[in-house]
């Protein structure tokens, strides 16, 4: 069967580092080891519940037989709700018929890509980022990859971006940043948006515009003085050319529920919508039912992110210390300090050196596998999310961490690299 010829795009397309990685923990899992998983952008449920008040809505909307086909835009209750939720938290206001509902982020964000993207379309995206190379690749565009930089907390500059402006068609940002977690400044995206207003002011009549894909998956989760700030708001003339992308998934635990939102210009978001229809990627009836009513409970909501957004950050700051003071200590690692979502990006600069055993890590993937077979820790290489193959920077996750082994596994990771010359 190995000479079966399929698409291009399916000969084409290259598999998920993080699945490849995930193979490699499940099997030592399956061997009796204990590792310490940090790589899933995802939530344990018995750590990290969705919210009581939806998990009863969810099954109320059930027991009531809501298991048909929802309207094609997503239901009308849930459009409103999430218009009321979006103006009285974000302060963004759109109408119903401005918002697209669909089986979570990931059907949006390819229905926008292939609404807008034509084979050979340039796309400006960042390294690190999650998953923007494979909606390229899907749509035939050009990559316009620019590796942001520590200096900046992995997020790109508007100078980066107003080098290759010139004829894009899509510009894909993330803030919270999956895999960093760390986020635009208020100057940053308002110089952004001057960048894309006027290169919009500069085509001719007829001409497709450059249009910005803003996912915002993480807005909810922010800590300490972070504040998320979003290009609409900043400059209200980007309404006409943003598209956000949103939902439960991360604000409420609920990755698995499959609900999420799209907020942007009518006609955009009509050609999305017939193309989500053909994908029959809706969200299912019954959780649209739920969610509709859940994100109208405003108390409800205020209570479970007052404790969530703290058992968060808790993780993410108690690591995050734990890490400088290894680098205090001599050991060539560093972190970043949290700023939001559920990641903290860290460094383990260890390529070159030697193990015990006389063996040389010859690369940061040597590093990895390192970390992984003598610490038992799992963490994501930045070059997983196309930054260059060298990067000794991770994502490491908490979605599934538990607070009584963080202090086990910094002994753990301080052990192992002590073994290192």
């Amino acid at each position: 069967m190995n000479n079966v010829k399929l698409s291009v795009l399916a000969e084409t397309m290259r598999g998920s580092e993080i699945v490849k990685l995930g193979a490699s923990i499940k099997e030592k899992i399956k061997q009796g080891e204990k590792i310490y998983n940090y790589t899933i952008g995802d939530f344990d449920s018995s750590i990290f519940p969705i919210p009581v008040e939806l998990e009863e809505e969810i099954i109320t909307a059930y027991k009531n037989k809501h298991t048909t086909y929802p309207a094609a835009d997503g239901n009308m209750d849930l459009r409103e709700a999430v218009s009321s939720f979006m103006k009285q938290r974000g302060g963004l206001d759109y109408s119903a018929g401005e918002i697209l509902i669909a089986a979570g982020g990931r059907p949006l964000i390819y229905a926008l890509y292939r609404a807008i993207v034509d084979k050979g379309d340039k796309v400006i995206y960042p390294a690190p980022s999650w998953n923007n190379n494979h909606y390229v690749h899907f749509t035939e565009g050009e990559h316009v990859m620019l590796e942001a930089k520590k200096e900046n907390n992995f997020m790109l500059t508007a100078a980066q971006i107003k080098e290759h402006i010139k004829g894009a068609s899509l510009l894909s940002l993330c803030s919270p940043l999956n895999p960093t977690g760390t986020t635009f400044s208020k100057t940053e995206l308002t110089a952004i948006c001057d960048i894309v207003l006027d290169e919009n002011k500069s085509r001719a009549e007829g001409e497709k515009k450059l249009y910005l894909m803003y996912d915002q998956i993480y807005w909810t989760l922010t800590f300490g003085d972070t504040v998320h700030y979003d290009p609409v708001t900043l400059r209200p003339e980007m309404r006409s050319y943003t598209v956000f992308i949103d939902g439960i998934s991360k604000a409420f635990a609920g990755t698995g529920v499959r609900v999420g939102w799209a907020l942007g210009p009518t006609e955009v978001l009509t050609k999305m919508r017939a193309i989500n229809s053909h994908l029959g990627a809706w969200a299912p009836m019954a959780e649209q039912r739920a969610v509709a009513k859940y994100l109208l409970k405003t108390e409800a909501i205020d209570l479970f992110f007052a404790n969530f957004k703290s058992e968060i950050n808790e993780r993410l700051q108690k690591i995050f210390d734990g890490f400088q003071q290894m680098k205090t200590a001599g050991f060539s690692v560093d972190a970043i300090a949290p700023e939001a979502a559920i990641y903290l990006t860290i460094q383990i600069d260890y390529a070159g050196r030697t193990t015990s055993e006389g063996t040389t890590l010859s690369t940061q993937a040597d590093v990895t596998s390192y970390i992984l077979d003598e610490a038992k820790i799992a963490v994501v290489p930045f070059y997983a999310f196309g930054a260059n193959r060298d990067s000794s920077w991770y994502r490491l996750s908490v979605g599934t961490c538990k607070k009584e082994e963080i202090n086990e596994m910094l002994g753990a990771l301080k052990s192992a690299l002590s073994k290192l010359s």
